[in-house]
Formats: C-alpha cells, sequence, structure tokens
C-alpha cells in the first residue's frame, strides 16, 4: 500500500482554521439580525400534511402536534449562506476549488428561498413550490454547474478506487448532475428532528476538509471547515427545542456544496459512505413509497424518513438525534478510511 504523506505549513494551517472560527463568528452575528426579522416577519413553518412516501402523513403530525402549535420560524438556513459568502468572498475565494461550491451553494438556496417562502405564505398550498418545477430549476443550476466542471475546470474523468482515473468526457456533466441532486434530495430528507441535519453536515464537512487537507487542496479544506464554523454556531440555536429551522434554503444549499466538494475532490466513491446517514434516509422513503404501491398501502415503517419510524416505537426526538449523529460520526471516519485506502 503507498505512503500517504501530509504535508502542511503552519500557515496554511492556521489560514483553515481561521476560516473556521471565521464561519462561526460571522454566523453569531448574522443570527440576532436573522431572527428580528424572521419574527417581526412570521417566518412560521407550516406543518406538512402529505408523507414523502405518499399519503397523509398522520403519523407524523400526531408525533409534531405540540411542537407545531409553538411558531418556529424557518429559512434560518439563510443565516450560514450568508456567513459562509461572505467570508469565502472576502477571505477564500479562488477560481479553481471554491467558486463553484460558492456558487452552488447561492443558487440552491435561491431556489430555497423561493420554495421556503411559498411554504410560509401558502402559494400553492403547504408543500411550497411544485415538485416538478423544484426539480427543474435545480436540474438546470447543477447543469449549468456540471458545464462548468466539464469545461472550465477542465475535468472530464472519475476515480475508481484501486483502478485509477476512468475517462467519461462530456458524460461528467450528466453525473455531476446526479451526484449533486441525489446528494441534495438526501440531505433535505436528513432534516426533520431539532439538530438533526446540522449535526449530520458538520460531520460531513469536516471529513471532507480532512480529504482536501491529504489532497493539497487548501482553499477548498478552508472552505469546508467555513461551512462547519457556521453550523456550530446554527446548531447551537438549533438542538431540541429548536429556536429555528434552516429549512429548504438550507437544506438544498449544503447538500448541493457537499456533493460538488465530493466531485471536486475527485472522492464520489466515498460520499455514500460519509454521507451513509443520508442514504438510510432517502432508502426509508423508497422502501416505503414502493411499499404502498405494491402492498395496497401498507408501509415497511411506521413513517419516513427512518428517523420519525424511531420516533414513532417511541424513542425520544433528542435520542433520535443524538444516536443518528454517532451514526455519521462512525460513517465519516468510515469514509476517510477508504479513501485512505484507495488512495493505495
Amino acid at each position: 500500500m503507498e505512503t500517504v504523506q501530509i504535508s502542511i505549513t503552519i500557515q496554511n494551517l492556521m489560514q483553515i482554521l481561521a476560516l473556521g472560527f471565521l464561519g462561526f463568528a460571522m454566523s453569531m452575528i448574522i443570527t440576532p439580525i436573522y431572527t428580528s426579522i424572521a419574527y417581526k416577519q412570521e417566518w412560521w413553518k407550516r406543518q406538512r400534511t402529505d408523507a414523502w412516501s405518499g399519503g397523509k402523513a398522520t403519523v407524523y403530525a400526531k408525533l409534531h402536534a405540540e411542537k407545531h402549535k409553538r411558531n418556529i420560524p424557518t429559512m434560518a438556513g439563510l443565516i450560514f449562506v450568508a456567513s459562509i459568502s461572505i467570508v469565502t468572498l472576502l477571505a477564500n475565494l479562488t477560481r479553481g476549488e471554491t467558486w463553484l461550491p460558492l456558487a452552488g451553494l447561492v443558487g440552491a438556496a435561491i431556489i430555497g428561498v423561493a420554495d421556503d417562502f411559498m411554504n410560509i405564505r401558502s402559494v400553492g398550498g403547504i408543500a411550497g413550490m411544485s415538485a416538478k418545477i423544484k426539480f427543474g430549476l435545480y436540474s438546470l443550476l447543477t447543469l449549468i454547474g456540471g458545464w462548468w466542471f466539464f469545461d472550465k475546470l477542465d475535468v472530464h474523468s472519475i476515480y475508481l478506487p484501486w483502478i485509477g482515473n476512468f475517462e467519461v468526457g462530456a458524460l461528467i456533466i450528466l453525473i455531476f448532475w446526479l451526484v449533486v441532486v441525489a446528494t441534495a434530495i438526501s440531505v433535505n430528507f436528513s432534516d426533520g428532528l431539532d439538530g438533526l441535519a446540522g449535526g449530520l453536515l458538520t460531520s460531513s464537512f469536516m471529513a471532507y476538509a480532512i480529504i482536501c487537507v491529504v489532497e493539497q487542496k487548501y482553499a477548498l479544506a478552508g472552505f469546508c471547515l467555513t461551512v462547519v464554523g457556521a453550523l456550530l454556531s446554527y446548531t447551537w440555536f438549533n438542538i431540541y427545542p429548536a429556536r429555528f429551522f434552516m429549512g429548504d434554503v438550507g437544506a438544498f444549499s449544503l447538500g448541493t456544496a457537499l456533493g460538488i466538494i465530493a466531485l471536486q475532490t475527485n472522492t464520489v466513491y466515498v460520499l455514500p459512505i460519509i454521507g451513509a446517514v443520508y442514504v438510510m434516509e432517502t432508502g426509508s422513503v423508497i422502501i416505503n413509497r414502493t411499499s404502498r404501491k405494491l402492498r395496497n398501502g401498507k408501509k415497511v415503517f411506521l413513517s419516513s424518513p427512518i428517523h420519525h419510524h424511531f420516533e414513532a416505537i417511541g424513542w425520544p426526538e433528542t435520542k433520535v438525534t443524538m444516536r443518528f449523529w454517532i451514526l455519521g460520526q462512525i460513517a465519516s471516519v468510515l469514509g476517510l478510511i477508504v479513501f485512505l485506502m484507495g488512495r493505495g
């Protein structure tokens, strides 16, 4: 097996760590500004009535009835999107590494803001923007990103562990679309309990910060730590009982950035491992939806995504969240092990 040698100067390491601190500090500064506006404008999250797996969300409604009696604002993802954008634009913007994930983050956030605002104002019903329109807009965004990835960054191959780079040419645009869309949707499914998505994403971006350092992509590592810092600030206020929710603006933007970083580091093969909890969440929705269609409405899980199933069998919300955090941390470590082995 090849020996992995990590060479990084103290200056580069300090810059990366400083970006993480700046992400945290900027998010802390913006939080009271967002909170003041959100409560004044009544950006209340409206309870969904339809289940992801089809039918009515009766189990979810029962589990979270008390929570939705409180007025809890959504679109708090604006806090970390703004924080990450400001820090990156002022201190860490590079064409080859941070431009694309930042553009993806902001682009997905714009679509998420539109969707969340429609939910808040009940435009198009509680569900907000229709799934077809949202998917179409999001696909357009990721295809543009895929073209930039192929044409401007000159990427036309994908790395396969123990094999090497596999030439795919312009197909990298479709691979980019598939990876980024799948990651964003999976992260969105995981945003269903107080603190859950924030904790999981912190582990995922921390793992990718380490991968970026190993690959000597220091600006990208700094971007990952900026996200981690901003997420730690957000999660401080989002843990049970949550003061606000990130909304689609947060889940889709961070899922987009995570998928793009996996592509930029040529480590798509470890993304499903690092993001194993996201895969589990999405898989539970697919299984339940398929089961309802094939078995006359019968479900495999009491509710999906699967974190709601564990709530339904009696686990307190906080226990589900913390145990999923642990699973996310273990998955991140396993992903790093596979990454290092794959370099051999």
